[in-house]
């Protein structure tokens, strides 16, 4: 699952503004996410989970893997400039590092490889 497929219209419009989302814009995202995880407890989510906080909305009982998906600011928003249209503007990538709390108890990978590299290190990680 996508996390940015459950955003409500009044966050995608929001980022599609240019404008980052808070704390009180995320919550009840993340709620919803935390309900989907539920419905699908052998799914995967792929969602920036910036804050800590964030992390035990979606695993209050720290029953999920987590990987942390570490790349430099410059790489990303190489990535992010390639993405056609998404409602998310590279120009707030920076908003996205000032809040991100880097996990401690998570699986870190590196991005600088393809997607199909990170997948197949993601899935050594849980089959080891």
């Amino acid at each position: 699952m996508d996390a940015d497929d459950f955003h409500p219209e009044a966050n995608k419009n929001k980022m599609a503004s240019g404008i980052p989302l808070n704390d009180e814009d995320r919550f009840p995202w993340l709620t919803i996410l935390h309900d989907q995880l539920v419905k699908t407890p052998k799914g995967i989510l792929a969602c920036s989970a910036l804050k800590a906080t964030y992390r035990t909305i979606l695993d209050p009982n720290h029953e999920y893997h987590w990987f942390y998906l570490r790349g430099s600011e410059e790489l990303i928003l190489q990535r992010l400039q390639q993405r056609k249209g998404h409602f998310m503007k590279p120009e707030m990538l920076r908003s996205q590092f000032e809040t991100l709390e880097i996990p401690t108890d998570a699986i870190t990978i590196e991005i600088e490889n393809q997607p199909a590299r990170i997948v197949d290190e993601i899935i050594s990680k849980l089959n080891p």
